[in-house]
């Protein structure tokens, strides 16, 4: 297959050299908050969501996909808003999943993922570029915020992946986090 770079334009075609379309299965641009419990990194936070939320709004999840996560646990976290910056998307993240903020924020691990979605037809792939802020709480408790029914700090390597709801395992994992075996 010929090369074709992250260089996106609508309805491009062979006529206009160097632009391509969106991947015929997607992409998503997402920011992730793994935030370590004090003095103890293992221990991140996690949470259930409370389905009452409006998580359309504040993380672009249809009623239909927080039924589908049900109990399972899910890390704050967020597709970017069109011209969104990472950094900005990962304060939105913190103001209005977590009713918090923090002074400063490490550089992002960036990572680029490319997976078929079971059942899909289309002829590439999802394509994924997720920014992770992986940091401390400046608490020793977790948030009490309101999108969530629960927020706990949780060792990751106490959890089984069917624990987790939409993938966050993998981030964990991507985080430099491990997951009970």
């Amino acid at each position: 297959m010929a090369r074709r770079f992250a260089r996106l334009r609508p309805g491009s075609t062979p006529e206009a050299p160097g632009f391509y379309v969106v991947p015929d299965d997607g992409m998503c641009l997402s920011t992730f908050l793994v935030v370590e419990r004090p003095g103890h990194p293992e221990e991140v936070l996690l949470g259930r969501l409370d389905p009452r939320a409006d998580w359309f709004e504040i993380g672009s999840l249809t009623a239909e996909r927080v039924a589908a996560i049900g109990d399972r646990w899910t890390l704050p976290s967020s597709q970017l808003l069109f011209f969104e910056g990472p950094e900005e998307a990962a304060r939105r993240v913190l103001r209005e999943q977590l009713d918090a903020d923090v002074p400063t924020l490490p550089s992002p691990r960036v990572v680029s993922e490319r997976y078929p979605r079971p059942g899909s037809p289309a002829k590439d792939p999802h394509w994924d570029l997720q920014f992770i802020y992986r940091f401390p709480w400046p608490h020793p408790s977790p948030p009490h915020a309101r999108p969530w029914k629960e927020l706990r700090f949780l060792a990751t390597g106490s959890l089984d992946r069917t624990e987790i709801g939409r993938g966050h395992g993998d981030i964990l994992e991507l985080a430099g986090l491990s997951l009970k075996r």
